[in-house]
């Protein structure tokens, strides 16, 4: 990274993720849309403290004017939280190797970058560029990173110095000049080959671009919805030791949600900083920003910007990788058994945003057989909804051997459970099939928990009102929910 762009790592990243229960008051109705992403962001960095916007160019309606609209109606916070210096805006674009219908979004991406530039010069002078990374999702090689980079150097940045008509003067003296120069491209890695294998991509991407430093970015939700949240837990530990022992110095992203199935990173649970040290930034998804007090909020998001980023908890990865793989295996057999009723229930789930967000990897059809799931956090609010906590698939591999080894390489394993459980409702197990029921009650009795009663009564409901599709069916969805502090 140049000295030039790169000033200041965030600890915190708000995002766009559609976890929530309760509807932000800057918001005109009951799903975020337009610019109430815009008067997100400006509410996340000067109300709750965020250092860094997450900006998803993946979906529909992809405002790429925000720069704009933050600087004009919000001058006042901004002209001493400079965007690009003190506050952050990074774009996650689509994967052309992966998104093929939304490939060229990448490149109207790209070339919004010197355009949100100019404007923040108007605002701030010259050297202050307001973006400078961009983040890719679904990162399977060194050469992916390149090709932005690359492309961004020759195609955009770098038009200043071409001419249209020979003879005639350049881009840059018509058009003024294209900067930032150089851009960073956060790699996000997001299956079980790609995160264990991160450590050999960021080692080959840092010594072609000639990098020092550099962010890089673990996906929680999606893992978890492949393999199961204990095996994203282990590949995460895993990536993370192994990409400490590259000779580059990066700063690692972990992209926690507040369901213990996703992460578990509440205001009220910070235990992810004792649980992964060495992760630099954390995720500040949609549930942790406004299913809490915001005063609750703000203090969290201040104690994740004070903390201190240290080595990894050391992991035996020869044990975490055999019960990483009988624990997935698991995982994926018994989630075959109950996605027709998880399919069937995420359809009566509330949305939370208008526009299509990240793609995700749509469930783990690709390695069982056509299986095909809904988003991870549809998925979550299905189950836990029916008062069948996810983190319980996939268990019933484990002994209480492989359990004490487990807790000995992650200390949070016991509480993430134990909060995952509160939400059980044993007599909701029925609903499962015969063979599915008797593993995760063979889990359970791996486990002490207690449940949460007024969390159950209302499962109850649900499931009754599942069974007769009755119209309260949703607003019990958006109950069981605000118990939780969470919609999935």
């Amino acid at each position: 990274m140049t000295d030039s762009l790169y000033k200041k790592v965030p600890k915190t990243m708000s995002t766009q993720h559609p976890d929530n229960v309760r509807t932000p008051f800057f918001c005109n109705g009951t799903v975020i849309s337009g610019d109430d992403e815009v008067k997100e962001a400006f509410y996340a960095y000067s109300h709750l403290g965020c250092e860094e916007q997450l900006w998803d160019c993946e979906g529909k309606e992809v405002d790429t004017h925000v720069v704009k609209k933050l600087l004009t109606n919000y001058g006042q916070y901004f002209s001493s939280h400079a965007l690009g210096k003190e506050t952050f805006l990074t774009m996650r674009v689509p994967n052309p190797e992966v998104e093929k219908n939304e490939a060229k979004i990448l490149l109207e991406t790209l070339e919004s970058i010197p355009r949100n530039s100019d404007i923040a010069r108007a605002v701030y002078g010259n050297g202050v560029c307001p973006i400078f990374e961009v983040a890719l999702p679904m990162t399977a090689s060194a050469v992916s990173l390149s090709r932005i980079r690359e492309y961004y150097r020759k195609f955009v940045s770098g038009k200043g110095q071409s001419r249209l008509i020979e003879g005639d003067e350049s881009m840059e003296n018509w058009m003024g000049a294209f900067l930032p120069g150089e851009i960073n491209v956060i790699p996000l890695f997001e299956t079980k080959e790609n995160i264990l294998n991160a450590h050999n991509i960021v080692k080959e991407y840092a010594a072609k671009e000639k990098l020092e430093e550099m962010r890089v970015w673990l996906a929680r939700s999606d893992p978890a919805l492949n393999y199961g949240s204990l095996a994203a837990v282990l590949l995460n530990k895993i990536a993370l030791q192994r990409i400490a022992a590259v000779d580059v110095k990066t700063f690692p992203i972990l992209g926690c949600g507040s369901a213990p199935f996703r992460g578990n990173l509440t205001p009220s649970n910070l235990s992810c900083l004792q649980g992964y040290p060495s992760v630099h930034t954390f995720t500040v998804q949609s549930a942790f920003k406004y299913d809490y007090d915001e005063r609750d909020v703000a203090k969290a998001v201040e104690k994740i910007n004070a903390s201190r980023t240290s080595r990894p908890s050391p992991v035996e990865e020869d044990e975490m990788l055999r019960i990483l793989d009988k624990t997935s295996e698991a995982y994926m057999r018994q989630v075959s058994s109950i996605a027709p009723l998880v399919s069937d229930f995420a359809m009566h789930v509330p949305a939370r945003r208008k526009r299509k967000l990240h793609i995700g990897l749509f469930g783990y059809s690709r390695a069982s057989g056509g299986v095909s799931l809904p988003r991870a956090i549809a998925f979550c609010a299905s189950l836990y909804s029916l008062g069948l906590p996810p983190e319980i698939l996939g268990l019933s591999a484990l002994s209480r051997k492989d359990v004490d080894i487990i807790i000995r390489n992650y200390g949070n394993f016991e509480k993430d459970m134990e909060d995952a459980l509160r939400y059980l409702n044993k007599d909701n197990l029925r609903m499962l099939p015969h063979a599915l029921r008797e593993e995760v009650e063979t889990a359970l009795g791996l486990f002490d928990f207690e449940t949460d009663a007024a969390h159950k009564a209302v499962t109850d409901s649900i499931s009754q009102d599942y069974a007769k599709k009755s119209p309260s069916l949703q607003e019990n969805i958006t109950r069981a929910g605000a118990i939780r502090g969470f919609l999935g």
